[in-house]
């Protein structure tokens, strides 16, 4: 019996960062998945959970901040819903420019931001946002499961005014540590999530998750899992 082995997704220490700025924005001719330097950005199968999480970062209303915008998936279902302004951080040019012609047909005020989200939060108020959604695409081997920590750690409670949600994701990693590491998604959110949103200065009892079934194709590099997870994370 063969058995097929999957190329990972990151090569021991490559590092995408410096080039993923300028690198083409490869949509393909159905509008169905993005790629950028080869590495699966993102793919339509996806649209159930992406709304998840949009309904979750839109739970409170207001101003949202939508960190990566991908191919408007999420974007698309937040603007649908009860909000007052729609934030967006996106540092890749092509993807950008797909968000801006996007904003221009939404109901609601839009605010793009170009670059890399590390540049642009620094500068944002404080208590400024009642929902936050980080999905942004690993950029190295380095950061592939621990990305989002650096965010939530250090900015994501102060960007929220108090009662405003937090919800992520990071397909990427837990794609891969649900390929053989873990067989239930709730033991591994618990395991290798909740500790890091606890340190960054959540109350574990404001940490609550939902769980979908979902299919993903079978050609999927990322993800083969057959459940996701949407976290939605309360400030105090």
């Amino acid at each position: 019996m063969s058995v097929e082995i999957k190329t990972p997704i990151f090569s021991q220490g490559e590092d995408c960062k410096p080039d993923w700025r300028l690198a083409n924005a490869d949509y393909d001719e159905t509008d169905a998945h993005l790629q950028i330097l080869g590495k699966p950005v993102m793919e339509r199968w996806e649209t159930p959970y992406m709304h998840s999480l949009a309904v979750a970062a839109a739970s409170k209303g207001g101003r949202v901040l939508e960190i990566g915008f991908g191919m408007a998936i999420a974007a698309t279902k937040i603007e649908s819903l009860n909000i007052d302004e729609h934030w967006i951080i996106e540092c890749n040019e092509g993807v950008f420019k797909r968000l801006e012609e996007w904003a221009k047909e939404q109901p609601h005020k839009i605010v793009p931001l170009k670059g890399l989200w590390e540049d642009v939060v620094s500068t944002l108020p404080d208590s400024q946002f009642d929902g936050i959604l980080y999905d942004t695409y690993p950029l190295s081997e380095e950061t592939w499961h621990v990305h989002q920590f650096a965010f939530i750690k250090e900015h994501a409670l102060r960007l929220l005014k108090p009662g405003g949600v937090l919800t992520y994701c990071n397909l990427t990693s837990w794609g891969e540590l649900l390929k053989g590491k873990y067989d239930d998604i709730e033991k591994m959110f618990q395991e290798t999530q909740v500790f890091h949103l606890v340190d960054s200065g959540f109350k574990e009892e404001n940490i609550k998750t939902t769980v979908m079934d979902i299919t993903p194709p079978k050609d999927c590099r990322y993800y083969s899992f057959h459940k996701m997870i949407t976290p939605l994370i309360t400030k105090d």
